[in-house]
């Protein structure tokens, strides 16, 4: 367990709070590719492109093995520092035609309330389960972590009864051809979309829980053959590109934690 001397410095840094680093990664990746011009545009004003939900998910086929969807951009600052999970399922419902938003979905997602104990020198000794709900504090006002897919299944299967997809432990394969289909995905990964250096371990009950800091959690709205795209709901930038191999490698890192709908 990595002691944490500095914790009021170091607790901002858990979950999908830390940096802008999307807004660094597009101007960085080399693909074959040209990286999308993206213009920021109003919430409002993007999800006028969301389908209504009598009609199918419109899907741009640019060419074989390479689409886009226009899913609407929502940004979870400043009122839920950390949470980029309801943030990008704000997006995913909407663009299926649900009427919810991020600050609805913040009270309905399931919490594990476990208070955070630490020792003497910072180290986490106890905390929740992100399997079991939200751990810790959303709004960035205490220090706050993250939730896995369970939860997400389920709140999913309140807008869209019996239709959520937990595409949890399947291959990458699976999770593309899924979005193929003309439905965005949910999908964990990291801030800068690289494998996790920073892991952290607590006991929750008889459980120990172990996993990286730099948790994050973005919507997967398109790809080709070298690139995934990717709604980023912390540095606010649609459609980031990202080059596909090294995404997969840090997804399943991150235990490949994908959720979306049918």
């Amino acid at each position: 367990m990595k002691p944490w001397h500095f914790i009021g410095i170091i607790l901002p840094l858990l979950g999908c709070s830390h940096g802008s680093p999307a807004e660094n990664q597009i101007k960085t990746l080399k693909t074959d590719h040209e990286p999308i011009v993206i213009k920021e545009v109003p919430e409002q004003i993007q999800e006028l492109a969301v389908p209504k939900p009598e009609q199918k998910p419109k899907v741009q086929h640019q060419r074989d093995k390479q689409i886009m969807m226009n899913v609407p951009l929502i940004i979870q600052n400043p009122e839920l520092k950390y949470g980029c999970e309801v943030t990008s399922l704000a997006m995913m419902l909407k663009y299926a035609g649900a009427e919810t938003n991020k600050m609805k979905l913040f009270n309905e997602i399931k919490k594990d309330n476990d208070p955070l104990k630490r020792s003497a020198n910072g180290d986490i000794i106890s905390w929740g389960d992100p399997a079991d709900g939200f751990v810790g504090d959303m709004t960035g006002k205490r220090a706050g972590y993250a939730v896995f897919d369970r939860p997400m299944e389920e709140l999913i299967n309140n807008y869209l009864p019996g239709r959520a997809v937990n595409l949890t432990g399947k291959n990458f394969e699976t999770v593309l051809n899924h979005v193929a289909s003309g439905y965005p995905a949910v999908v964990w990964t990291t801030g800068d979309y690289r494998l996790p250096d920073r892991w952290e371990s607590w006991t929750h009950g008889n459980e120990v829980i172990k996993t990286p800091l730099d948790l994050h959690a973005v919507v997967l709205v398109g790809f080709n053959d070298t690139t995934v795209y990717l709604n980023d709901p912390l540095s606010g930038r649609k459609q980031v590109p990202v080059n596909k191999q090294r995404f997969i490698e840090t997804w399943k890192a991150m235990q490949s934690r994908a959720v979306s709908y049918r």
